[in-house]
């Protein structure tokens, strides 16, 4: 079935201290989900006090972005941690968001892992688990954001034994493989880079729940939200575009928590 609502979510407050990344302030107008630092891999307290206002701002819903504790690699290097470990991290991490979000005034509406703890994973399903049931200790209403793929079932009873919501993550500017995994990034072809080819695929999946692979091939691949970044003025514009085809076809744009 066609899915005419679609979220746009990014990964925003990834400044720390004197560091400036990102965007956040010509992003968060364009998106419906904020996942936002929490400290571990980008943020502070101060970044996330003000991303947060920002969103609360513009209209837009916001959701923990929890990584593993890798400041210097920005949360991209995988560490040998336990599932304990984990939960650990993200309650934690979690908790942090949370709190600035009761003081602007909002309720946070998902979790999406970061980096290195999203790829884990991906490739260990129990860590899903992990980050589920963290969530059902803190907030049962919180959505969790898995990548959306051939193992769809397996993740909705995740969310199902947990009492949570799951929601299903495209990403607009990576390559699929014919499995429905994403193309290595160390591979040619896994970043798309032209824009009406990225916008031309995601209007695809919204409106026929359908994706080209690297190879050619078509497959199904139904998805809740879609990731956009726009750390750069040319992801920046990628965004923009992307939103404006979504809009010209009748896309409507609303955050996860409003229609799952």
């Amino acid at each position: 079935m066609a899915a005419y609502r679609i979220d746009l979510n990014s990964d925003v407050g990834e400044s720390y201290g004197n560091y400036k990344l990102g965007l956040d302030e010509q992003v968060i107008p364009l998106i419906t989900s904020a996942n936002i630092a929490c400290g571990f891999h980008a943020g502070d307290p101060g970044v996330m006090r003000r991303t947060i206002s920002l969103a609360r701002e513009h209209g837009v819903a916001v959701g923990a972005h929890p990584g593993l504790p890798d400041l210097l690699g920005f949360g991209r290097r995988s560490m040998d941690v336990s599932l304990q470990e984990i939960r650990d991290y993200t309650t934690y991490q979690i908790g942090a968001l949370q709190a600035f979000a009761v003081a602007e005034g909002v309720r946070l509406q998902h979790v999406k892992a970061h980096g290195a703890l999203y790829n884990m994973a991906v490739s260990d399903p129990r860590i899903w688990e992990t980050l589920a049931a963290a969530m059902a200790d803190i907030d049962a209403n919180l959505i969790l954001v898995v990548l959306a793929g051939s193992n769809r079932t397996d993740l909705k009873a995740i969310g199902e034994r947990f009492g949570i919501r799951v929601a299903f993550e495209f990403f607009a500017d990576r390559a699929y493989n014919p499995d429905g995994s994403l193309v290595a990034r160390s591979l040619e072809g896994a970043m798309i880079h032209d824009h009406d080819l990225a916008a031309e695929r995601v209007m695809k999946m919204a409106t026929s729940g359908t994706v080209v692979c690297i190879d050619g091939s078509e497959i199904e691949l139904a998805a809740e939200t879609i990731c956009v970044h726009g750390d750069n003025p040319s992801a920046l514009a990628l965004v923009q575009n992307i939103r404006k085809t979504l809009v010209s076809v009748g896309v409507r744009l609303q955050s996860t928590g409003e229609f799952l």
